[in-house]
């Protein structure tokens, strides 16, 4: 049996999501004076929104 799909007609059919995923770090500063990050990512819907995170 010939294929009926091909990877063209696959990745046409999948819809563009509008969510992008920002990795965000923030510093904490310990007792002893050193610096410790953390990493997370979170989606947003716009890139407008990146200065709203906290």
């Amino acid at each position: 049996m010939a294929k009926k799909q091909t990877f063209a007609d696959k990745s046409k059919g999948k819809g563009a999501k509008s969510e992008l995923n920002v990795k965000v770090v923030k510093t904490l500063k310990t007792d002893k004076g050193s610096f410790k990050f953390q990493e997370s990512f979170v989606k947003l819907d716009d890139v407008s929104k990146v200065t709203s995170i906290k």
